[in-house]
């Protein structure tokens, strides 16, 4: 049976990655992003492959989060996967010179958009007793880097709602997991830099950072397994990458 998968932040980097790689496997796809013209791109080339449904609306937006789902026509009302992979990290300051609407964006974003989310799509597959959820966090989730302080702490935040997930739907037999990437060369930095090109370029001169391909293999994979089995929390870096500041760069 065909399975529906449901990604958000499906216009670019590593959502984009996944809904191509399984729309290619079969999955039908449900693409959600703000950008109408991206999303209309995408559904067109993996048409070729799958049946794809767009939603358009940000997160953030929770009366927009509960619209758009409940509009979501009967060939695509019954989600198998859930991909929180909408995320962003705005600015790379001290706590003391933090700017506050970037901690809201980040807050909204990482945090309360992965929750609306959630909340939203949880009942049919507690209804079921089925479902997949996959929240994609970072190492960030994991460590605190100098500047790094809110980011960090929304992707702690990530990190500790998948493990509350987890063990609250337990009961439902729903599968909950968590994927952390170390630096992807997606359009993460170009936003956490503000359009800044040579800065965010900078973070991935002299070696070979993870693709976006790379996590979407990945995610994949975790969702492919036989269903008694349940990647709970994977950390993935590139060889070149120890940590989120040690980085062997020729």
């Amino acid at each position: 049976m065909t399975k529906t998968a449901f990604i958000t932040g499906a216009t670019s980097g590593i959502g984009e990655a996944t809904a191509k790689i399984l729309a290619q496997n079969n999955y039908k796809i449900i693409l959600c992003g703000r950008r109408k013209e991206r999303l209309d791109i995408l559904k067109k080339e993996l048409s070729a492959y799958t049946d794809v449904h767009t939603l358009q609306f940000d997160v953030r937006d929770k009366e927009a989060v509960f619209t758009a789902i409940a509009s979501l026509p009967e060939d695509f009302s019954t989600i198998d996967v859930l991909i929180n992979n909408a995320g962003n990290a705005h600015g790379l300051d001290p706590i003391q010179n933090g700017n506050t609407d970037d901690w809201d964006a980040m807050i909204d974003i990482n945090v309360k958009g992965l929750l609306y989310v959630s909340k939203a799509i949880i009942p049919q597959m507690k209804d079921r007793k089925s479902g997949h959820i996959i929240n994609i966090g970072s190492t960030a989730a994991k460590e605190v880097y100098p500047n790094g302080n809110v980011y960090c702490a929304t992707k702690h935040a990530v990190d500790a709602l998948n493990q509350g997930m987890r063990i609250d739907l337990n009961p439902f037999g729903i599968r909950v997991g968590a994927i952390h990437p170390g630096m992807v060369e997606t359009e993460f930095s170009a936003v956490r830099f503000k359009g800044d090109t040579e800065k965010a370029e900078n973070v991935y001169k002299g070696f070979t950072p993870l693709q976006a391909e790379d996590i979407a293999d990945i995610i994949h994979f975790v969702v492919s397994r036989p269903y008694h089995i349940n990647i709970a929390d994977l950390v993935v870096m590139s060889t070149a990458q120890a940590s989120s500041t040690i980085v062997n760069k020729s």
